[in-house]
């Protein structure tokens, strides 16, 4: 069974457990007497290339944002290879590599500068508010996290549900948000359900997922959760659509009763020209190190006044007005986004850059970023949809897709696709981490046309 399939991937091969497993407790599924061994299949796929590990980084010269050549050489990824899944951990543009290393060395030198962490305050501080000019969204109402998992799970579990209230999501789903849930129902009895958006995502329309989800909301449905652009097939949700649909059920229901739309944003952020506020969710949970190409270790959740309000607090946040409670005996009182920032030591350094990242994006253009984006993506379904033995998957329209363009080659595991195109011709892609996988390709400010043409005569080769 496959357990993992992105990059360096497991299979869970299930065996007779021994009398000293049982006894232990070790290695038990599900009191099926088996024992569960992990064996790594897909060792790093880049040790096996000579002379990889030792080529020196690219990135740097003048940082021109009208061009995307000088933009693509602001990165230090490899110049000689093409690269499609940069998107899943990004290596961030050169103003933001110098930001952290600068932070990091002066944490390193001479931590008094800081404070003993207070600098977090202004710094991160910053960080919110960066994030909240380029989400469009009033800062204090981000709260900063470290990934978009933490965001989910801050989300997922404060929110005030009572037992035999229901969260309605999907099967297309990511791990972050079915575990998320899963824990959250085990806890306090929250019922989860989950709706098929759609049978083919090839041909999944605005429509039918529209009204798929408001056909299966309940009287007992208090959270609907959902992902914007979904990673293992690259369908986009029209999440204003969902909104407007809730809202008119919301409008008959009392402010406990509302539904919340709680939206995983991760392949939508940084690739799509949207105001976070302007889609209608009420929470938008995502990292900052993947479409933004922000530093690794970054993300936050966004919410309104209202579902903010909706929740409890996880985790006691490092913020000012939280201190200034401790010591005063009192309720912290301040923006909700402030509160809900996890408190304790993080990278500080990464945070602290977040501005720098984007800075770099604002710079571009984040309507030009999107619409290269788009244009690349489109070129390279074209392209895919051309060839007799793949199989798109991805859906053409650029209404239901964004930037995640995944396939089939048929009569060929997606692993060996990943492994070929990497050791062939220098190409770098991904297989989504599902039971249902696919390769999976992310065309974005450091790929070009030349690039995606040239993915594409490779994929041809396997015909």
């Amino acid at each position: 069974m496959l357990a993992w399939r992105q990059g360096w991937w497991a299979a869970v091969e299930e065996a007779p457990m021994s009398p000293g497993d049982a006894v232990a407790g070790r290695g038990t599924t599900g009191g099926r007497g088996l024992r569960r061994r992990s064996v790594v299949l897909a060792a790093p796929v880049l040790a096996a290339l000579p002379g990889v590990a030792a080529a020196a980084p690219a990135g740097g010269g003048r940082f021109d944002p009208g061009d995307w050549s000088a933009v693509r050489a602001q990165f230090a990824l490899r110049p000689d290879y093409a690269h499609f899944a940069a998107f899943v951990l990004s290596s961030p543009p050169r103003s933001v590599r110098e930001a952290i290393a600068s932070f990091r060395d002066r944490l390193d030198t001479f931590p008094e500068e800081f404070r003993h962490g207070v600098a977090d305050l202004e710094y991160g501080a910053r960080a919110q508010a960066a994030l909240g000019g380029y989400a469009g969204a009033p800062p204090g109402e981000i709260a900063l996290t470290d990934s978009a998992t933490m965001a989910i799970g801050l989300v997922y579990g404060g929110l005030r549900l009572e037992p035999g209230d229901e969260v309605l999501t999907t099967p297309h789903e990511f791990y972050s948000t079915h575990e998320s849930l899963r824990l959250r129902s085990a806890a306090h009895g929250v019922r989860v359900r989950q709706v098929a958006l759609y049978d083919d995502p090839a041909t999944a329309s605005r429509e039918e997922m529209t009204a798929r989800l408001r056909r299966a909301v309940t009287g007992r449905t208090r959270v609907v959760a959902l992902t914007w652009v979904h990673s293992g097939t690259g369908v986009k949700v029209p999440v204003r659509d969902v909104a407007d649909a809730l809202a008119r059920v919301n409008a008959h229901r009392r402010e406990r009763d509302r539904v919340l739309l709680c939206v995983d944003g991760v392949h939508g952020f940084a690739a799509e020209d949207v105001d976070v506020p302007a889609l209608g969710a009420d929470f938008f949970m995502t990292s900052a190190h993947k479409w933004l190409f922000g530093p690794r270790g970054t993300g936050f959740a966004w919410g309104s006044p209202a579902a903010w309000r909706r929740v409890d607090t996880a985790v006691p946040s490092f913020s000012a007005p939280a201190f200034t409670g401790w010591l005063t005996g009192r309720p912290p009182v301040g923006d909700p986004g402030t509160l809900n920032s996890p408190g304790g030591y993080h990278s500080f350094e990464n945070r602290w850059a977040l501005p720098e990242a984007v800075a770099f994006q604002r710079a571009i253009g984040r309507d030009r970023v999107a619409a290269r984006v788009r244009e690349q993506a489109t070129r390279l379904k074209e392209g895919l949809a051309a060839l007799p033995r793949v199989r798109l998957v991805t859906p053409r329209s650029a209404e239901v897709s964004a930037g995640v363009v995944c396939c089939v080659v048929d009569g060929v595991a997606g692993e060996e696709v990943v492994a070929r195109l990497l050791a062939e011709h220098r190409i770098s892609a991904g297989t989504t981490p599902y039971r249902e996988s696919y390769v999976r390709f992310g065309p974005s400010i450091v790929t070009d046309d030349e690039e995606v043409d040239r993915l594409v005569r490779a994929m041809a080769a396997f015909g």
